[in-house]
């Protein structure tokens, strides 16, 4: 080639250099973007994995905004400020985060740290980042005093209420902050990370990312317990120096078999995290081997198997050929596939014996249930975005929160706020209940008949007697346990006979807690009474009987015989009656039945057969043994013998058994009137709250005329509301008096 040919080929290229630059410029130009940043190039590449259709222009604003904000600013590791923000954002994207919640991400802490107002946010990017950045943005401490983090905490789940996005944010920004937690004060370190202990890893768990959850337990662990955990990493750092002659062969073993069936899976060893391998060492040193000493680490112990597969039938699939090819162990399966966890998480879990007899714990589930288990609500994607099929998803409303910010509007005090979250949040384990409306209601693990109560209403607490667990009834301590059916059992009708006291020791729910609290508050009676004594009552003075003279039955036949009713059954018109001569030349009337009548039979005496004297009003009076079974509470005697009374009869005996598992019996020998006031009489009993059976004693129960049971009462009394829970067991008070 020429000289002359060479140099016109250099001016060739240059000159496309230069129209191919004029192009890109025009463009840009042409379509208004601008180029982004290099500093987020790597968020842009873990964004786009999850988001190829992204539009990034908003991105790259937000980080301009950000970084301009922040400038001259620095962190105490003497890092540029805007690296926090990137690093929280870059947690995000890996996470799967959408767009909208990447740009609030970069931009969280210019409200709280720069010039930026919430004003400038919402005009320059919207409505929708200005609410996540103002939901994760602290309150002042010039504002708040030492209140400040409570309420910042009280305002951030509020606002999480409406959009879960608010929480993720703030669970990004934690964890970067944990990772770089050495650079903070001792005292500093401590106090933080005892708040992401009490509060945000249980709301991480709740939200289901598990990976947040896991590397922010792994932190919190160094930094209270650094001894600890050096010696747990150095057991973990020792097995991994170490072939894998157990976990690895297992999976390969199960990944040929899983061929061989035709089953599509991807099988792997999933390693613990330290707080993982510490808890199973806690478990191994409390148990005593075959040896008598403490057991040790086993291979095993350091990771599981997890089997992904693409359809939920697949799941089975492979439960079928693990329990078929290797020993399964009793009672290690869970099915988290049919019944999700509260926090949306799903697996099959299984342990199954290896040929050497070490125990193997493998998870099975789908490509998208692990996506579920890793990021939780993130991986449900944007809230207020359709899904697929048109239908909105709303991951932010689970049914924890909605109950977390019920009792929060209940709790002004800063201090009360806290340390009933904390509790709330103190275990991670819920239980679900469906009522038989197919209605759901959840409850934290633990919880007990009392908290079921109030989850139903505050008024159901409030007119809570007792409660009847798989058909039985129960203290309202007793705690629900997998699968229970529960029914809250309430009074009906009139003013509600409120809490006890000791219910406050039993009550799990911060709910039903404060519930309790504002009633004992108006009715400090009630706060400072006793349980009530099983005791002899006093009884009533009977009404003196009118002198009528009047004989109530007649023996046929034996005209000028007297008749005497017998106290033992109490006979009472129109029950069916026989008579036995006795001395002094009386008859005495028994009612058909009555065990001391079989016995003067079968002492051989002869039975006559007396007849009710229509109309008759003895001057005795008519006597009837009743006896009232009810759920035990506070102020029972007083009202069962205010509604007696107010029928007019008199109470000649009482007596009152000593309480049985909630249930408590009444005795009572009344003077009646009228024949015909035992049944109205026995209706009022069964009236009186807590009451659910009356029947008359001595005799067996032979018609409804001897008994008045809940099920055919008229009105009023006990109404029962079925529950069934799934969830794991607790313990419940009675009703004034322990059952």
């Amino acid at each position: 080639m020429t000289v002359d040919a060479e140099v016109g080929r250099r001016a060739l290229v240059r000159l496309n250099r230069v129209a191919l630059g004029r192009a890109g410029r025009a463009a840009l130009l042409a379509t208004d973007r601008t180029p982004l940043p290099d500093a987020i190039e790597p968020i842009v590449q873990a964004h786009r994995r999850h988001h190829p259709n992204a539009d990034l222009a908003l991105l790259g604003r937000a980080y301009r905004t950000a970084e301009e904000s922040h400038r001259g600013q620095t962190r105490k590791s003497g890092e540029p400020f805007i690296t926090h923000p990137l690093a929280v954002t870059m947690i995000l994207a890996q996470l799967g985060a959408g767009t909208t919640t990447l740009v609030a991400s970069i931009l969280h802490d210019t409200v709280e740290d720069t010039e930026v107002t919430l004003d400038q946010v919402a005009e320059e990017y919207g409505p929708e980042v200005a609410y996540l950045v103002d939901g994760v943005t602290k309150l002042e401490k010039v504002d708040f005093g030492a209140a400040a983090e409570a309420e910042t905490f009280r305002k951030m789940l509020v606002a999480t209420g409406d959009d879960v996005r608010v929480m993720v944010i703030k669970l990004a920004d934690r964890l970067h902050n944990m990772r770089t937690i050495r650079h903070m004060k001792p005292v500093s370190r401590i106090r933080i990370a005892k708040v992401t202990r009490d509060v945000l890893i249980p709301l991480a768990e709740r939200l289901g990312i598990q990976v947040l959850k896991a590397e922010l337990e792994d932190i919190v662990f160094a930094t209270l317990h650094p001894e600890e955990y050096a010696r747990t990493r150095a057991l973990v750092t020792a097995y991994e120096e170490r072939p894998d002659e157990l976990l690895q062969p297992f999976a390969e073993a199960l990944t040929r078999q899983l061929a061989e069936a035709k089953v599509a899976a991807e099988v792997t060893v999933r390693p613990r995290h330290a707080v993982s391998v510490h808890r199973v060492l806690l478990k191994r040193t409390a148990a005593a081997g075959p040896d008598g000493l403490p057991q040790q680490l086993q291979p095993a112990d350091f990771g599981r198997l997890l089997v992904v597969v693409e359809e939920n039938a697949d799941c089975y699939a492979v439960l079928g050929e693990l329990h078929t090819c290797w020993t399964p162990l009793p009672g290690e399966f869970k099915d988290f596939v049919a019944a999700p966890k509260f926090n949306l998480y799903q697996s099959l879990h299984t342990a199954v014996a290896l040929p050497g007899g070490e125990v193997a714990e493998v998870l099975v589930r789908t490509r998208r249930m692990h996506r579920v288990a890793e990021t939780g609500v993130v991986a449900l994607g944007d809230p207020h975005q359709a899904a697929e099929g048109g239908e909105e998803t709303d991951p932010g409303r689970p049914g924890w929160l909605t109950r977390l910010l019920e009792w929060q509007q209940e709790t002004p005090d800063p201090d009360t706020f806290w340390s009933a979250l904390t509790s709330d949040l103190s275990d991670d384990r819920e239980i679900t209940a469906v009522t038989e409306q197919g209605e759901t209601l959840h409850l934290p693990a633990g919880a007990t008949c009392v908290d079921a109560a109030y989850l139903l209403g505050e008024e159901t607490g409030h007119r809570c007697l007792g409660a009847r667990v798989n058909g039985r009834l129960v203290a309202l301590r007793t705690p629900l346990a997998d699968g229970d059916v529960v029914a809250v059992l309430t009074e009906e009708s009139g003013e509600p006979t409120g809490p006890a006291a000791e219910w406050l020791e039993h009550a799990r729910t911060p709910a039903a807690r404060l519930a309790i609290e504002r009633w004992l508050a108006g009715h400090p009676a009630v706060a400072e009474a006793p349980a009530p004594e099983p005791v002899q009552p006093p009884v009533p003075p009977a009404p003196p009987a009118a002198d009528r003279g009047e004989p109530a039955v007649t023996v046929p036949g034996l005209p000028r015989v007297q008749a005497r009713l017998a106290r033992c059954c109490t006979p009472v018109p129109p029950d069916e009656v026989t008579g036995y001569p006795i001395r002094g030349g009386t008859v005495a009337v028994h009612r058909t039945g009555c065990p001391a009548a079989e016995q003067l039979r079968a002492e051989g005496r002869v039975p006559v057969r007396p007849r009710w004297v229509p109309g008759a009003r003895p001057a005795e009076g008519f006597r009837a043994t009743l006896r009232a079974e009810a759920l035990n509470r506070p102020r029972l005697l007083a009202d069962l013998t205010a509604a007696m009374s107010a029928e007019g009869v008199g109470i000649m005996a009482a007596e009152v058994e000593p309480p049985q598992q909630l249930r408590v019996r009444h005795t009572y020998t009344v003077e009646l009137p009228d024949a015909a006031v035992l049944p109205v009489l026995m209706r009022a009993m069964l009236r009186v709250s807590g009451v659910y059976d009356v029947y008359r004693v001595g005799v067996a129960r032979r018609n409804e005329g001897d008994r008045v049971a809940a099920g055919v009462r008229p009105s009023g009394g006990i109404h029962g509301r079925s529950v069934a829970f799934t969830g794991r067991s607790g313990s419940g008070a009675g009703h004034g008096l322990e059952g």
